[in-house]
């Protein structure tokens, strides 16, 4: 899948939703998160997977940063 098949407001839904994601891989409980919301943050390159681990991009933690500065 590539970035173009994801509409603009599942990106934005994605955006809003990555903090969550970022907080629960910190606290290792990668299982609550949806497989479809992984599938979507991969084929964003805002995750990835890293021996056999899920972690964020350097452009995932990025935006995971602005988004945390937006809700401040």
């Amino acid at each position: 899948m590539n970035t173009a098949s994801l509409s603009r407001p599942r990106q934005d839904a994605l955006r809003i939703e990555l903090p969550r994601v970022a907080n629960l891989l910190q606290r290792r409980r990668a299982g609550e998160i949806d497989e479809a919301t992984i599938d979507d943050l991969v084929a964003l390159s805002w995750l990835e997977w890293m021996g056999g681990s899920l972690q964020l991009t350097t452009t995932g933690s990025n935006i995971c940063r602005q988004q945390k500065l937006r809700e401040d």
